[in-house]
């Protein structure tokens, strides 16, 4: 029997704020046909809780510890098959959504949109086979497509990455951009997967040479002086 024939919609959850987690948890169990079956903190225990569980439903959050966002949604299709991948992030830049899209998430959500909205996306991807929803912001539907079809890295990593040309720590970075040192060194990981680098330095060096930052950000090493003449 199909989800859709059954009374109950099952969804797993998949979040690293505990609170959010909770709160949605709270929230999505108030519906009439909704069935929280579990909540997980990271990529790969959400792997192994799809492949016991079987959900209607993941709800995911990409940007979280443990395997990338695209491998992930990539090992749900593969011990999940029947389950349906709704992403709810606030990483919502429109190469990555449109690559989330191509890998066969049924929906990407702005963590903006509200609870109607998010019972609805749901009720809507296990319904109908053939729905896909997209809501985001519109700062990140006013981005230049061609400009970031063309780059490897989101705008927000190269921002990242000019930090570290600049020899800031990862909790400089984190504090200069509002976020945790563990997000920035997820970002980092994403990176050096994305460019093929092997550490800081050679991401550095391989987005100045691919022109993705510019490489006045990059800080070099500052000139030998000269003998001392006594």
């Amino acid at each position: 029997m199909t989800s859709a024939h059954r009374d109950r919609i099952t969804i797993l959850l998949a979040d690293d704020h505990v609170i959010l987690r909770e709160m949605l948890r709270e929230s999505l169990n108030a519906e009439p046909d909704f069935d929280v079956v579990a909540d997980v903190g990271d990529g790969t225990a959400l792997v192994a809780a799809a492949a016991e569980l079987c959900p209607d439903v993941v709800l995911l959050d990409i940007d979280m510890p443990g395997i990338p966002a695209a491998l992930t949604v990539q090992r749900l299709r593969e011990v999940a098959p029947r389950t349906r991948v709704v992403i709810l992030s606030m990483y919502d830049t429109p190469a990555f959504v449109q690559d989330m899209l191509a890998q066969g998430v049924r929906g990407y959500l702005s963590k903006g949109v509200s609870r109607q909205h998010l019972v609805s996306v749901i009720r809507s991807t296990v319904r109908d086979d053939r729905s896909v929803q997209i809501s985001v912001s519109p700062a990140a539907a006013s981005i230049d497509r061609a400009e970031e079809r063309e780059t490897p890295l989101s705008r927000r990593e190269r921002g990242l990455l000019e930090l570290v040309a600049q020899a800031l720590s990862n909790r400089q970075i984190a504090a200069r951009l509002g976020i945790t040192e563990a997000t920035v060194k997820r970002h980092l990981h994403n990176i050096f997967a994305k460019i093929g680098a092997v550490s800081r330095i050679d991401a550095v060096n391989k987005a100045v040479d691919a022109g993705l930052i510019n490489p006045a950000q990059a800080t070099r090493p500052a000139p030998p002086r000269p003998p001392r003449v006594d």
